[in-house]
């Protein structure tokens, strides 16, 4: 195999195979410039991927070191890759570890390089830097002692003090992550899987990119919406490259061979459409029994059910799918786009503001407010912000003013006994929802482990039953993201918010109760 040398006046000429007890600081430089290159002699492959089969340890599955020669997902994404992109994938395509190995490849080839691997929990971000620490433990003696010398490697960071470059690896889960940093190669590792809210952490990152600097956000789906499914969706129009490998692609996705005659259409189709093998089918038919309902996510086969099939939603997926295509916008917004109107106050019409308070704080949920009008039940205008107590109140009270003054129904749970406080003292709105619409009944709407299904089925029944009454393109985000959790419960999956959708289901039941007792 030959390498390409490049000559001040920009020609090119035939390098002698690469040895790696030859490389030292002045070849490693100048690899590093032309790591992207494709020699006609490397039919294809890139410069990086040469020197990682020549350079580069990985663990095999039998526990062997082996040279970290690119299979065919990891192939694929060469042929495609950009300065930013998205990987949707199925579980165990080697693309954790491919990241892993052209990020370090640039670290050590290019001083001054700071790389940033952010995993989604602990157990995740040590395997990544025994991947990594394998890399430098079989570099040849003379990079170790030299040019590639650590001063620094634990606590997941290894700093090559020689070039001034530095790989880190860190969780999601720290805030922190990337803070006071100048990062020029980030690798994003199971997105979808990041705890708390994945769009913050991952705009403080974007924060930390210096100019030109490579991205790759990668992860298996969960479910729709969320950060990872968000980034997917915009990637045509945020310029990101968008990298899908189904399960199929990897070859020891195998089983024995089923009989030709047991196959069903669908089966016949995807054969027919992907090239798939007797042994492919074998092997689907196997995950299929094992999964289940998971399949999709674990096993992806398209960009679009793989999402669609996972994450276990309460609500009606299709319908709502089918009304964000054609929700409205807004036809005003305040309060620098917390607060959204589409249907204003109509003079003789009654309305209720339904609330669902939260703390207040920057970094916690949202206090979220939903004014619907009584007699249809229609979405006028939507709050969601993180304020609380007596601003929560205030805003609460000046929108059901504003509203004809509508009812007030305050979540009366946790933050909501002091905003109902605030709102009958400092604000002394009268029009307050009393528990099961009696005026003798108890201020709030108490959300109980009876309560709290029945308005959710409510509010599915009525995405179903009248989409076009829903307006928020928000409100349906979190519909997409609300899920059904392992141990029976319901809510936001991880990095999602669910304030919107318990305001509306609130704002329903009572809306109900309220119709009953007029």
């Amino acid at each position: 195999m030959t390498l390409i040398r490049e000559h001040a006046g920009g020609g090119k000429e035939p390098e002698p195979p690469l040895h790696p007890e030859g490389l030292d600081r002045a070849e490693l430089a100048r690899l590093g410039r032309i790591l992207d290159l494709r020699p006609a002699s490397l039919r294809g492959g890139t410069v990086a991927m040469a020197l990682a089969g020549y350079l580069l340890r990985v663990r095999t599955r039998e526990g062997f070191a082996a040279p970290l020669k690119a299979n065919a997902v990891q192939t694929g994404f060469e042929r495609r890759r950009g300065v930013r992109n998205i990987v949707l994938k199925a579980r165990q395509m080697g693309m954790t570890t491919w990241a892993a190995g052209r990020f370090f490849l640039k670290t050590i080839t290019r001083p001054g390089t700071l790389t940033l691997e952010v995993a989604h929990t602990q157990e995740a971000a040590e395997e990544i830097f025994r991947i990594v620490h394998r890399f430098v433990d079989w570099l040849p003696d003379g990079l170790r002692e030299g040019p590639l010398r650590t001063s620094r490697a634990n606590v997941r960071q290894i700093v090559f003090p020689e070039i001034d470059s530095e790989y880190r690896v860190v969780t999601a889960g720290d805030r922190n992550a990337g803070r006071g940093l100048t990062v020029q190669n980030l690798h994003c590792s199971e997105l979808a899987r990041w705890p708390g809210d994945a769009a913050e952490t991952l705009a403080g990152l974007r924060a930390a990119l210096a100019p030109g600097a490579e991205v790759i956000l990668e992860s298996t789906p969960q479910g729709v919406g969320g950060c990872f499914h968000d980034e997917w969706r915009k990637a045509p129009e945020t310029g990101m490259v968008r990298h899908f490998f189904p399960w199929w692609m990897e070859p020891r996705y195998r089983a024995e061979a089923v009989d030709e005659a047991s196959l069903t259409d669908e089966e016949r189709a995807l054969m027919a459409q992907h090239r798939l093998s007797l042994r492919q089918i074998g092997y689907r038919r196997r995950i299929r029994a094992d999964f289940r309902g998971l399949t999709a996510q674990e096993y992806a086969e398209d960009d679009e059910s793989c999402f669609l099939a996972s994450g276990e939603s309460v609500f009606e997926l299709a319908v709502v799918e089918e009304r964000l295509k054609t929700a409205p916008e807004p036809v005003e917004r305040r309060r620098n786009g917390e607060l959204e109107l589409w249907l204003p106050p109509v003079a003789g019409r009654e309305y209720l503001v339904a609330v669902d308070p939260a703390g207040g704080g920057s970094l916690g949920d949202y206090s979220a407010m939903e004014v619907l009008e009584l007699e249809t039940g229609l979405q006028c205008a939507e709050f969601a912000g993180h304020v609380g107590g007596l601003e929560l109140a205030r805003l609460a009270a000046e929108l059901g003013r504003e509203y004809n003054g509508a009812w007030l129904v305050v979540e009366r749970n946790n933050h909501g006994s002091g905003v109902l406080a605030h709102l009958e003292s400092s604000c002394r709105y009268e029009r307050i929802y009393r528990e099961g619409g009696r005026r003798e009944g108890e201020a709030g709407w108490l959300t109980t482990s009876l309560s709290r299904p029945a308005a959710l089925g409510r509010l599915d029944a009525a995405l179903v039953e009248a989409p076009r009454r829903f307006v928020s393109r928000r409100l349906l985000g979190e519909c997409r993201s609300f899920v059904r959790m392992a141990n029976g419960s319901t809510g936001a999956r991880a990095g999602t918010h669910d304030d919107r959708v318990m305001a509306m289901a609130i704002g329903l039941a009572a809306r109900e109760e309220l119709l009953a007792k007029s």
